[in-house]
């Protein structure tokens, strides 16, 4: 289960900015991202690869209009969303380290390239993404891919860090 860092902190602050009626947050971890939204948006559905992570979101948020729900990026997901939060694992992969939520692929960008293939379907007209990923994630090929999926965006925030940069972008149609 993915400890909030800094990736997280970043997106956090900005979420106040996009009330919603319906918000997905894809890979919620410790719930840090939904605890947020549920002051800005009526309901909220967080979802997570993870079954521990989802399990002690149960326990520890007891938020009525939050729901939790075991799920691989869009796999048990229905309906369509005003605000979609992705904190995606984002580095690239390292033989060394077995860490599903830092692991974003063998060049650290394979699963938000599947998140962004698929988003469309789940995104309201106009609704928005908070996406968050680092440098070591090749920021060039995360915005061919944004393109590719008929979508637009903006670098919302930009934070550097020790070895690398943290970008913030909303995304919409």
């Amino acid at each position: 289960m993915y400890e909030p860092e800094e990736d997280s902190y970043l997106i956090e602050k900005h979420i106040k900015n996009y009330p919603a009626n319906s918000c997905l947050e894809i890979g919620t971890g410790t719930g840090i991202l939904v605890i947020e939204a549920s002051k800005y948006c009526k309901k909220i559905l967080a979802v997570d690869i993870d079954q521990e992570a989802i399990n002690y979101c149960k326990k520890n948020i007891k938020k009525s209009n939050i729901k939790f729900k075991l799920s691989d990026l869009f796999s048990n997901i229905k309906g369509k969303f005003d605000l979609i939060l992705f904190n995606p694992p984002y580095l690239p992969n390292d033989p060394l380290v077995r860490d599903t939520s830092l692991d974003g692929g063998k060049k650290g960008y394979e699963i938000i390239e599947r998140f962004l293939n698929q988003v469309n379907s789940y995104l309201n007209t106009d609704g928005k993404i908070l996406l968050i990923f680092s440098s070591l994630t090749n920021k060039n090929k995360i915005d061919l891919l944004i393109k590719k999926n008929a979508l637009k965006f903006k670098e919302i925030e930009k934070q550097k860090f020790f070895f690398e940069e943290i970008y913030l972008y909303i995304i919409y149609k």
